[in-house]
């Protein structure tokens, strides 16, 4: 934990952002995530289209695809000059090292479902590392926001009351309620975090799985969960729920430890006390980072 420092702190410092820009694009931020939430709200229990997109489980339904058309229409009216990495129509490029990552629905399957746990998520980053996050929970009626300078936050769209978050002050393993999440190409994988999850189990008060890696990032945010981990996640999964988790004073990394890369896809976010534990336990299980059913050699490779 010695001399760390939260990477979206890092992006704005060197971003050559001044506050009030930051703030503009927070804005921007917090009126495309209401927005898509919105569209959201609108089509929950009236899903008519649901297919996959190549991989077994991958669904996408016309809920996506109207949020994100809302979300992207806004953050080219207001910043035509930023680039756009999004879930459904992937990369348009821009004049600026700024880029918004857009995960119109966080939870496809269970929005697919009816299961009311799924969200709006509009990240920044700059140069790859995540500067500003928000996220529409339309069940909830809540709007997660953070930024470098301004904190994590979490606003009631019923009340407009907002509170402050702060991670949980977890320092025990034993202690923890832990959340996780299992990728799509868990069927054809050893690598598919099953052990890690038995592993977690085992050690704690319990593991949950969410089935939203947006929101499972916020709820750590918010101290309702003391920390997180999973592999095989998109820069649209996390842009946005980094920034949340960082900002509310936790840890964000790799499995190892090292400094979180976003496009790697893989990341515990935590209570910074419970930041070893994970790294530990992680190592202790040594994912099978390339084997597949077909090949169930281990992975000699460091964990």
């Amino acid at each position: 934990m010695s001399g760390w420092r939260p990477g979206s702190d890092q992006a704005f410092a060197q971003s050559g952002l001044t506050a009030s820009e930051r703030d503009a694009l927070l804005d921007v931020a917090l009126k495309a995530a209401e927005a898509g939430g919105a569209v959201l709200r609108s089509h929950f229990g009236q899903v008519r289209q649901i297919r996959e997109k190549g991989r077994c489980g991958d669904l996408v339904t016309e809920a996506d695809l109207a949020a994100e058309t809302t979300v992207l229409d806004l953050l080219r009216r207001e910043t035509p000059d930023l680039g756009v990495l999004a879930e459904e129509s992937g990369r348009r490029s821009g004049t600026s090292a700024l880029e918004w990552c857009v995960d119109p629905l966080d939870g496809t399957t269970n929005f697919a479902h009816g299961y009311p746990f799924f969200g709006c998520s509009v990240g920044l980053c700059w140069q790859g590392v995540p500067l500003l996050g928000v996220l529409a929970v339309p069940a909830l009626q809540e709007l997660y926001w953070a930024g470098p300078g301004r904190g994590s936050w979490c606003r009631s769209q019923e009340s407009g009351s907002e509170q402050r978050l702060q991670v949980s002050d977890c320092s025990r393993l034993q202690d923890a309620l832990l959340v996780t999440g299992f990728a799509y190409d868990r069927f054809t994988r050893l690598d598919n975090n099953y052990a890690e999850f038995a592993y977690f189990t085992h050690r704690t008060h319990g593991v949950r799985r969410g089935g939203a890696a947006a929101v499972d990032l916020a709820f750590v945010a918010a101290g309702r969960l003391d920390g997180y981990w999973e592999r095989g996640l998109s820069a649209w999964d996390l842009a946005a729920g980094v920034v949340l988790v960082e900002q509310a004073g936790g840890r964000v990394s790799a499995y190892d430890g090292s400094p979180l890369v976003l496009n790697e896809g893989r990341l515990i976010a935590c209570a910074p006390q419970l930041h070893a534990a994970l790294v530990e336990g992680l190592a202790t299980c040594r994912p099978l980072s390339g084997a597949s059913f077909g090949a169930p050699e281990l992975d000699q490779a460091a964990p």
